[in-house]
């Protein structure tokens, strides 16, 4: 096999939030085009023949071309016509190469700026879960610092396939009562290849290596982020005296048993150091300070089979160990610690250190009967174990989650499906089992288009930092009503939806901590994707209404949650110009003001609606060859992006003062981000790993 090596010299200038590139691909898999040009058709084929085998089988039985899919979006290699793909998904402008934040370009999601996650229709960014060949991603992002999202751990180009699931998922998937974000990681390489990178802020290196039978591979990689420098440069919002600092790593095999098995293991490993200063807004020459010093492993053993022409066995295991360790202190101004024991700079001084072990364990079997029908049924086993402690008291707990679920594919008729299931849980820390059921029936018109309509009960176990405090709680639940129309033809895709999600034993923390809470979220979405009416243009266009209101947390009663805006609409354009070979990706996202409340022990204080959000992103790349005449070949380009373009001032909420006489505007750590970057790969055409990546 032929050994590549990538040179990638990018050089940065960043004024807007932190922009930390994730370590180099070293899943292998070739990486489509974001402009849907030639350069994306090799790749392509090279996915499709990683699947044959797989395709093959199951197209014996795929005899009708009814779909259930009410609530979700396909975004797979499988997908046709105008149907999201992975890459469609992560070169979004201004997402970062996060999928989760690409995501909140489809309709339900919200556009949420000032924490990491994905709030969907009206849940928080707790009840959507991320799933990876079936088992649990648990801390799918680097510890949250308030205000300030903080990046992915996951490099996006491990998935070959992504299904966001806005509502009615599948049985196989529990504990998110609002959505489900399931991840495909890809199987074998493309070829043997290594790359590294370097910029101001960012360096990173890997390599992957497939053996010449074409049956297995391996590969490593490692990344690190320090942006002292660039804060050094460019003011920010807060002000950071400890990093932000992040060092990454993974790596992987993947091996081909008999002729339809895979066996695949990826491990990563992650340490992040962020610290900044915030002027106290109680005192007014005092600093608030905030430290979080994170470490986290993940391991991922997963294995699939036929076992013969009728049977498919799915197995998959997982081991994360996840430290937190955070610091609050009040300094002067001096940089001098001070401790004041009374309320509320007491609340502003603490310590909390916090180790948690998550293990899985899941078995999916799967029974194909005749005329495209299919019988999957499993276990799944959960363990958590939390042990730490908060300033001076020791905090810690158990819990076994057991599940076990069946789901059948039926077809009634020809035009005519049904998926129905159940899924049963019985967490050890509740003390509590729960039956779930989900049913989804798809009707396809004559003209291609499918009316899909879905039902189902999602539990989710409430968090840690609940449990810690009571063992009384008991699960949460969310009834999902989900009725939508898909059409597509001609290289377009139209998808109209309606939904209603009732919230029962929310969390309540006032009076006292219980499950006293209740809620609802209702809304119309819309989406439109259009990749045929110009050449070399894609573009899609969603709107959202969102009518959603709950008592939880401290809620004197329903209210409208400060993260739900009413009107979201967004738009993503991708057009590629093949005369000067350049590529031009812009997105825009409107959202109408989301609410805000100072809550106190008497009630409500202060509330009212922030101003609208509105942001513009453009992302521009020039595609071309530095050494055409040499004998290493280089596939090389200039990129460059400008997030926000109008500076445009965005609102999240208030924090108040303890008084509540003054309130502060929490906003983005700054306006804009730009950046200008030149990237070469030699040996392999790794030009559109890079972009997508960097962009």
């Amino acid at each position: 096999m032929k050994t590549s090596a990538i040179l990638l010299l990018l050089f940065s200038y960043t004024a807007g939030a932190q922009n930390r590139t994730p370590a180099t691909d070293t899943t292998g898999s070739p990486m489509p085009s974001a402009t849907d040009t030639t350069l994306k058709r090799t790749a392509d084929t090279t996915i499709r023949a990683a699947h044959a085998a797989d395709t093959a089988i199951k197209s014996k039985r795929s005899l009708h071309e009814v779909v259930v899919s009410a609530g979700a979006f396909e975004a797979s290699d499988k997908a046709k016509g105008a149907s999201l793909t992975p890459i469609d998904a992560v070169t979004v402008a201004g997402s970062g190469g996060d999928i989760s934040q690409a995501l909140r370009s489809l309709p339900g999601a919200q556009q949420i700026g000032e924490q990491e996650g994905l709030f969907v229709r009206g849940g928080t960014g707790d009840e959507t879960k991320q799933f990876i060949d079936g088992t649990l991603l648990r801390t799918p992002n680097y510890p949250s610092v308030p205000g300030v999202p903080q990046a992915a751990r996951i490099n996006p180009f491990l998935f070959k396939g992504i299904l966001f699931s806005s509502g009615g998922y599948s049985a196989l998937y529990g504990e998110a009562m609002s959505s489900a974000l399931i991840l495909e990681s890809v199987d074998l390489p493309e070829k043997t290849s290594a790359s590294f990178f370097v910029f101001p802020a960012n360096l990173g290196a890997g390599m992957q290596h497939l053996a010449k039978n074409n049956r297995s591979s391996y590969g490593v990689s490692v990344g690190y982020s320090n942006q002292s420098l660039y804060n050094n440069i460019v003011p920010q919002k807060p002000d950071y005296f400890s990093g932000p600092l992040y060092l990454d790593g993974n790596a992987n095999f993947r091996i081909k048993t008999g002729k339809t098995g895979m066996l695949k293991f990826y491990t990563s490993w992650g340490l992040s150091d962020v610290g900044m200063n915030n002027p106290d807004i109680d005192s007014g020459i005092l600093k608030a300070g905030y430290q979080v010093k994170g470490w986290n492993s993940y391991n991922n053993l997963s294995f699939r089979s036929y076992l013969n022409n009728n049977w498919k066995i799915e197995v998959g295991t997982v081991y994360s160990y996840n430290r937190q360790e955070t610091i609050q202190q009040l300094t002067n101004e001096k940089g001098n610690k001070v401790i004041i024991p009374y309320i509320p700079y007491s609340y502003k001084t603490g310590y909390r250190n916090i180790t948690t072990d998550f293990a899985q364990a899941r078995i999916v079997l799967t029974h194909f009967l005749s005329q495209g029908q299919a019988l999957r049924f499993g276990a799944e086993q959960f363990y958590t174990h939390d042990h730490g402690r908060t300033n001076d008291s020791t905090i810690g707990l158990t819990d076994h989650l057991t599940a076990v679920f069946a789901e059948s594919d039926i077809y009634l008729a020809d035009n005519l499906a049904a998926k129905a299931g159940m899924r049963m849980e019985y967490a050890s820390m509740l003390r509590k089992m729960v039956w779930a059921p989900r049913i989804s029936v798809a009707y396809r018109l004559q003209d291609g288009s499918q009316f899909n309509l879905a039902y189902g009960i999602f539990y989710q176990e409430p968090a840690n930092d609940f449990l810690y405090q009571s063992d009384q709680l008991t699960f949460s639940s969310a009834t999902h009503y989900v009725l939508n129309y898909t059409r597509k033809a001609n290289n377009r895709f139209f998808r109209a939806e309606v939904y209603y999600k009732q919230y029962k034993d929310l969390v309540k923390t006032m009076p006292v901590l219980s499950n006293n809470g209740k809620g609802y979220a209702q809304g119309i979405e819309l989406f439109w994707r259009d990749k045929k009416s110009v050449k070399n243009l894609d573009y899609w266009i969603t709107y959202t209404y969102l009518d959603t209101k709950r008592n939880f947390l401290n809620y004197p009663y329903e209210l409208r949650p400060s993260f739900a805006a009413p009107h979201t609409t967004t738009v993503a354009v991708k057009k590629f110009f093949q005369d000067i070979n350049t590529s031009v990706n812009i997105s825009w996202a409107l959202a109408a003001g989301r609410p805000y409340y100072n809550i106190g022990p008497n009630g409500i204080s202060d509330q009212g609606n922030t101003k609208g959000y509105n942001a513009v992103n453009l992302h521009v790349a020039y595609l071309c060859s530095f050494l055409k005449n040499k004998k290493w070949k280089d596939f090389s380009g200039v990129a460059m992006g400008i997030n926000n373009i109008a500076g445009t001032r965005q609102v999240f909420g208030y924090n108040y003062s303890y008084n509540g006489l003054i309130k502060q505007p929490v906003t983005m750590p700054a306006t804009r981000n730009f950046f200008i970057g030149i990237f070469m790969s030699f040996g392999i055409d790794r030009t559109d790993d890079f972009l997508n990546n960097n962009l």
